[in-house]
């Protein structure tokens, strides 16, 4: 069985391009996408990618993951700071998650300091724009694969 990866990007992410490019960068979520499909194919594993401005669709998403995925790679977005279903539904999930941000939340306004999502991942990498995500990929195939 090949190993399956969820990829969830949270809300406001669609935008990503022209979104504050100052903080988020001027790389979009397609490109981003399309890389973490390049590295998910060198290292073997199929990564299927949703993304939701919608907390309750997240939550769903994340549910369905202990039946189909060995993990997941998660920014949360906003939702880092507020939601206590997508910390539940990750913890019930029982499978390793990795939260990605691109800017560096403990470097911004005080509202962003706090993650729920941190304590129920596997791990957290913040603050290196896009590549976050790409760290957080080979951090989780790596986790996965031990």
């Amino acid at each position: 069985m090949s190993t399956r990866i969820l990829v969830i990007h949270g809300p406001n992410l669609n935008l990503l391009g022209t979104r504050e490019p100052g903080i988020y960068g001027k790389t979009t979520l397609k490109q981003i996408n399309l890389e973490l499909k390049k590295i998910a194919k060198n290292r073997k594993v199929i990564l299927v990618i949703k993304q939701s401005n919608h907390e309750g669709e997240i939550v769903d998403f994340i549910t369905k993951t202990k039946l189909k995925y060995q993990g997941l790679l998660i920014n949360p977005a906003a939702y880092t700071h507020t939601s206590v279903a997508i910390r539940d539904a990750i913890s019930a999930s029982n499978i390793p998650a990795v939260e990605v941000h691109l800017s560096n939340i403990y470097s911004r306004e005080d509202f962003r300091h706090t993650s729920l999502i941190s304590p129920v991942a596997k791990g957290t990498v913040l603050g290196f724009g896009v590549k976050s995500y790409f760290l957080g990929l080979e951090a989780l195939i790596d986790l996965i694969s031990k």
